[in-house]
C-alpha cells in the first residue's frame, strides 16, 4: 500500500513509482566439464573464485560432471568478466550467456 505525504511524512512523493527488475543480474557464468580436470581442482577453483561454499562448489561440480556444464554465477556482465578470466585461466572452460 501507497501513502502520499499527508497521511506518512516519512515516505517521499516518489515511493509511488514502480520497480524495475534487477537487470544487473543478466548474466550467467558457466563453467564446462572436460576430461582433464579433476572434481577437486573445480571444487577448490569455485570456492576461491565465485565465492561458493563447500556445498555450493561440490553441487555445482556434479552438475558440470554430468549435464556436461553449470551455471555457477548470476550477475552483472562487469562483475562476471573477471570471474570468468580468473577461471579460465586455471585452464577450466567457462563462458558468460546472456539470460535476458
Amino acid at each position: 500500500m501507497f501513502y502520499n505525504n499527508a497521511t506518512n511524512p516519512f515516505v517521499s512523493e516518489d515511493s509511488n513509482t514502480d520497480l524495475l527488475e534487477d537487470t544487473d543480474s543478466s548474466y550467467q557464468l558457466i563453467v564446462w566439464n572436460d576430461d582433464v580436470n579433476t572434481f577437486d581442482w573445480v571444487i577448490e577453483t569455485l570456492i576461491q573464485i565465485c565465492g561458493h561454499t563447500k556445498e555450493q562448489a561440490e553441487q555445482c561440480t556434479i552438475l558440470i560432471h554430468y549435464r556436461g556444464k553449470c551455471s555457477v554465477k548470476k550477475d552483472s556482465l562487469n562483475k562476471l568478466k573477471p570471474l570468468c578470466e580468473a577461471i579460465i585461466d586455471r585452464n577450466i572452460n567457462a563462458t558468460i550467456e546472456d539470460i535476458s
